[in-house]
């Protein structure tokens, strides 16, 4: 294959690149703190199994278990829906990934990432 040809990337890629990209920031800050997070991107958040949906699609979600493991997930469809362009999108998936490290470690947002 040419070099000179442009790599074709999804907007799945794309937007895991985005999730990478606010992790990569963060674990320079809470390298130690965020040894034991996997960090994860689906599609759409699960459908509650009982009564109707009222509360608004989440972005993002924090699971923890009795081992100390984490995980937080981004939700693709969500954010892109609710953002114009990449970069409101970047800031979108950042915030997210801010909102649930600070929710882990039980610190307000603007702690986790004081330059964002």
């Amino acid at each position: 294959m040419p070099a000179d040809l442009p790599v074709f990337r999804s907007r799945a890629q794309a937007f895991d690149d985005l999730v990478l990209d606010a992790v990569e920031r963060l674990e320079r800050l809470w390298a130690r703190e965020l040894a034991n997070v996997d960090f994860l991107v689906e599609d759409v958040p699960p459908i509650p199994p009982h009564g109707p949906l009222t509360e608004s699609i989440p972005f993002s979600r924090l699971e923890t278990d009795p081992d100390g493991k984490a995980r937080i997930v981004v939700y693709r469809r969500p954010v892109e829906i609710r953002t114009k362009d990449p970069e409101e999108t970047a800031l979108l998936v950042h915030e997210a990934v801010v909102e649930e490290v600070a929710n882990l470690l039980g610190v307000e947002p603007e702690s986790v990432d004081p330059e964002a």
